[in-house]
């Protein structure tokens, strides 16, 4: 059955136009996923969708018996406590429902906590229950003829919150609108996406994967149009040039408008290019970050979070820090930036160490302040610089000139970070980096982290971003005390599946013993029942240490061998048609240097195999 009918939708806010004639239907089955540029309108289109507000312009037809249930970032939760606001009157058989919805989702304790005490990250979770709720139970007999609108669900939610929604949705049999920046879901549940970009929307049928392929498309249609045009622009301004020298004004004109085309250049693709920071990163010693012995409780009465911790950041560490909600990563990770002094141990910084951490709230903006205005301080005024850096960043003239309160939620999010790394830190921790950033957005933060030349430390349910980004992880968790699991996120992953380690966050956290974990460890003997003293008894070959450092190197040595076939892949094609001979030297070297970029990268998994035993 069709659930929704838009026609002609359009919408703009003081000063710009955030999309115009979107046309789309939703029908029983559609998972429709909506992807954009942060500030393009993809919560005001959420809204429109819902009932929940106006377009300027256009039709919305709701199908006969279907209804739409929304999570609203702009929601707030009605007063009371967390199970009176996630299931208002609900019936006394669906109680289990409610329950479970909350376990899964890590609030189960929070269930008589008021609503006006929860954290943000808590309030996101249980707007996001209420949701679920509202659709019934497993769906409902009724779920077909729900229309299910999402923003950014997965914000707050641990990863295995992510993977139990990620089934949920799957089995939801009615309709499904989503905003998220979690490509992996984005991949497993979406079969339609509706991107927009400068103003006009794009449907690509088949999920995301069709998305990318479409845009890519559409990208290179538009370069190849653009050479078209300036080569056109070329002929007609080498033909008037040719002409009589007495030119009237006319001709004149026409001869300074082909200039401009030649000039000139075609409105640019909403895309995000190189964050151009690198060269300006001061150098960074040996000496970055230690934790000796460090451990963390808020009070004599608490729970340790974690105890024990020995740290040693390398000027090039790549670490990702994970666990469950509630385990103690970013407490961790604010320890780390000497934001909080840990209940015990100590903490050594090194003299060269420029740092910035990049949190869940970011820096405190002005509402009323303009955007350059942020960029340049209170103590000068902005310059043409700060102009070249904001247009690199993506705020164009017109937004440049906006004040901050006039920003979406996405918007602000990348102003935050590009004040952080205007900073021009050597040391950056992260923490929750990818909550309301737009696609784009986190494909140009991990291509510049890439390459940035300072240590990384990222607290991060993303997986896509883990996969990218980091080379290690350090797991908070109720068996884990800050211990770094070398091959990255996948290799821990696949660890903690194997072993059927994936117990809820409410579950994880509960119970944590305030006894040291690592103590206990240390003092085991091989035939406890704990598995992992267990496999931490057992004799390697090699040290973790060891391990880690044989990996970095394999690592150094697959770039170099990148970076060389890079070159040769440029003279192969500076050579093709040429020199034959030539060519076949380069083909020769080049299938070389393939060869040894399979045999490092062999090597790098049988290191981190040998981790993992």
């Amino acid at each position: 059955m069709i659930l929704l009918d838009a026609t002609g939708l359009t919408a703009s806010r003081p000063g710009r136009k955030l999309f115009a004639d979107v046309s789309v239907t939703l029908s029983t089955g559609d998972r429709l996923g909506l992807v954009g540029i942060n500030g393009t309108g993809k919560s005001t289109l959420l809204r429109v969708l819902a009932g929940k507000g106006d377009p300027d312009e256009g039709s919305l037809r709701q199908g006969r018996g279907a209804r739409a249930v929304m999570l609203d970032q702009a929601d707030a939760l009605p007063k009371g406590t967390v199970h009176e606001a996630v299931a208002p009157g609900s019936h006394p058989e669906r109680e289990w429902e409610v329950d479970a919805i909350l376990d899964r989702l890590g609030i189960a304790e929070l269930a008589d906590v008021a609503t006006d005490r929860l954290s943000g990250g808590q309030t996101k979770r249980v707007a996001l229950a209420r949701a679920l709720v509202e659709v019934g139970p497993g769906g409902g007999p009724d779920d077909d003829s729900v229309l299910l609108i999402l923003d950014e669900p997965t914000n707050h939610l641990d990863m295995d919150a992510i993977a139990w929604l990620e089934d949920r949705l799957a089995s939801h049999r009615g309709g499904l609108i989503l905003v998220t920046h979690d490509r992996h879901v984005l991949d497993r549940i979406t079969t339609r996406i509706l991107e927009l970009d400068r103003g006009k929307a794009y449907l690509h049928e088949g999920g995301y994967s069709s998305y990318l392929e479409g845009r890519q498309t559409r990208d290179e249609h538009a370069a190849t149009a653009e050479n078209v045009r300036k080569n056109l622009a070329k002929k007609e301004l080498a033909w008037l040039r040719r002409g009589a020298p007495a030119r009237t004004a006319k001709p004149k004109a026409h001869i300074a408008s082909a200039t401009a085309i030649v000039n000139g250049r075609a409105e640019a693709p909403a895309r995000r290019g190189d964050l151009p920071l690198h060269v300006e990163t001061p150098r960074l010693g040996d000496q970055v970050i230690e934790l000796h012995g460090v451990g963390h409780q808020y009070s004599a009465d608490s729970p340790w979070l974690f105890r024990g911790v020995d740290l040693l950041l390398d000027p090039r560490e790549r670490l990702g820090v994970v666990g469950p909600n509630g385990a103690g990563k970013t407490t961790l990770l604010q320890v780390m930036a000497g934001r909080i002094a840990p209940a015990e141990g100590r903490r050594v910084v090194g003299s060269t160490v420029q740092m910035a951490i990049w949190d869940q709230l970011g820096a405190d903006l002005d509402p009323s302040v303009r955007v350059r205005g942020a960029l340049a301080g209170p103590t000068r005024k902005p310059d043409w610089s700060d102009a070249a850096l904001l247009e690199r960043f993506w705020f164009d003239g017109d937004a440049q000139w906006a004040p901050i309160g006039t920003l979406s939620g996405g918007e602000r999010r990348r102003l935050q970070l590009l004040l952080t790394l205007a900073a021009r830190p050597n040391v950056l921790l992260l923490d929750e980096p990818t909550n309301d950033l737009d696609l784009d957005s986190l494909r140009a933060l991990e291509d510049f982290l890439d390459d940035w030349p300072g240590a990384l430390v990222v607290v991060s349910h993303d997986r896509a971003f883990l996969e990218r980004t980091v080379a290690d992880v350090i797991v908070v968790d109720a068996d884990h005390d800050a211990e770094r699991v070398a091959g990255g996120y996948q290799a821990w992953e696949t660890a903690r599946r194997r072993s059927g380690s994936t117990a809820s966050a409410s579950a994880t956290t509960r119970g944590r013993s305030s006894t040291s974990k690592a103590a206990v460890k240390a003092s085991a003997s091989p035939g406890t029942a704990d598995a992992a003293t267990a496999v931490a008894a057992r004799p390697k070959a090699r040290s973790a240490s060891t391990l880690r450092h044989l990996s970095k190197e394999v690592e150094k040595q697959m770039k170099k061998l990148e970076r060389q076939r890079d070159r040769l892949v440029e003279q192969v094609a500076a050579t093709a048609g040429t020199d034959h001979q030539r060519l076949a030297e380069l083909g020769r070297d080049l299938a070389a240097v393939e060869g040894q970029i399979t045999a490092n990268e062999d090597e790098w998994l049988a290191l981190a195999e040998e981790g993992e035993a």
